[in-house]
């Protein structure tokens, strides 16, 4: 039997992580397979790296997840009224995905992703204003011109100012090849992690479609526009402070149920439960990240979720990762390959 360990637990040095294989495409980070010389990536793939690990590099070759109808409706809802959609469902359900899915279908680009904590506050989403760093780079200038000479101009301001996802989503939206006006998609990630005034602070947001900066308010009279960074690194010019989208994005608010939100902010949502997949899903979904031989050759394992119990909660990026290392472990004792998926396919919601 082949030893397909790199940790042998022996305390003796080695070189073995020298021969560590490839990582599964999930969690490669180097972006390879996403480019337009890549056979994996479509043609001027601009979607990034983060997409090829949520739909799987051969995203080509699987180009439907095959989505329930009332995904699709919901989807569809959104995008005519220019609503947001708040997805929920159990952990590993895809709704994160959903996001990549559209955007990828679509052509929208590479998707804004604002992952929400408890500590999350509003101006996290829309910018952020280095206001200390501005003034040790004044009193830095100041030092360095000496006293005898004359006070040196201060930055500006817009080098300290950087407009975080939502805000970069509510930018005025850039025109497609035909002159029609293409929204952002933003993912707002794993909002029932927010403390209980995040959700009510989006409203006027979310309704108005725009928002005002007020550092860059107050000097519109002397500084009209101001050039910004926003979430994607790049210059966008800002006129009198506000931001206010042409083109309303496409917003889904992801929750894993583990909060009621209020009224008031799903009244102006389009909601979606995302139930686990089903046998088709799983198999484009197993197929676009590994390949149809895994689909194949991990049949017992694919089977094995399908029959879980009801109410069972096991992610499907569990089952990618046991198709995944108990194939690369193929030359060892059965013994050990069944070890493994019993590790990695541990129900999230057993008692430990």
């Amino acid at each position: 039997m082949s030893d397909w360990r790199i940790y042998r637990g022996a305390g003796v040095p080695h070189e073995g992580v020298r021969g560590l294989p490839e990582p599964p495409p999930w969690r490669d980070f180097t972006g390879a397979g996403t480019g337009p010389d890549s056979p994996h990536g479509a043609e001027g793939d601009t979607e990034g790296a983060d997409t090829a690990r949520r739909l799987g590099a051969r995203r080509r070759l699987v180009e439907s997840l095959h989505p329930r109808p009332e995904e699709v409706e919901a989807v569809n809802a959104a995008l005519y009224l220019r609503r947001p959609l708040l997805v929920t469902g159990n952990p590993g359900t895809g709704k994160s995905t959903l996001a990549h899915a559209v955007a990828h279908e679509l052509g929208l680009g590479r998707v804004l992703r604002w992952p929400i904590v408890s500590r999350t506050s509003l101006a996290d989403g829309l910018y952020h204003y280095d206001a200390i760093g501005r003034l040790q780079d004044v009193q830095l200038d100041r030092a360095v011109a000496g006293e005898g000479d004359s006070a040196p101009a201060r930055p500006p301001i817009g080098s300290y100012l950087r407009l975080g996802p939502l805000g970069t989503a509510l930018l005025p939206a850039q025109d497609g090849p035909d002159g029609v006006p293409l929204p952002r998609v933003l993912l707002v990630d794993e909002l029932d992690k927010s403390d209980i005034d995040l959700p009510s602070d989006l409203l006027n947001v979310l309704e108005d479609g725009e928002f005002t900066i007020p550092e860059l308010e107050r000097i519109a009279d002397r500084e009209p526009v101001t050039e910004v960074l926003t979430a994607d690194g790049d210059k966008v010019p800002i006129e009198g402070g506000r931001v206010r989208c042409t083109a309303f994005p496409f917003i889904v608010l992801t929750s894993n149920g583990e909060r009621d939100f209020p009224a008031a902010l799903l009244r102006r949502c389009i909601q979606l439960d995302l139930k686990p997949p089903g046998d088709k899903q799983l198999a484009a979904m197993v197929s676009a990240h590994l390949g149809e031989e895994a689909l194949e050759e991990g049949a017992e394992l694919v089977q094995r979720f399908l029959r879980r119990e009801p109410g069972q909660v096991i992610a499907t990026d569990q089952l990618l990762n046991a198709l995944f290392l108990t194939q690369r472990a193929s030359g060892v004792e059965r013994v050990t390959r069944d070890r493994l998926a019993e590790m990695l396919l541990r129900p999230l919601d057993r008692p430990r």
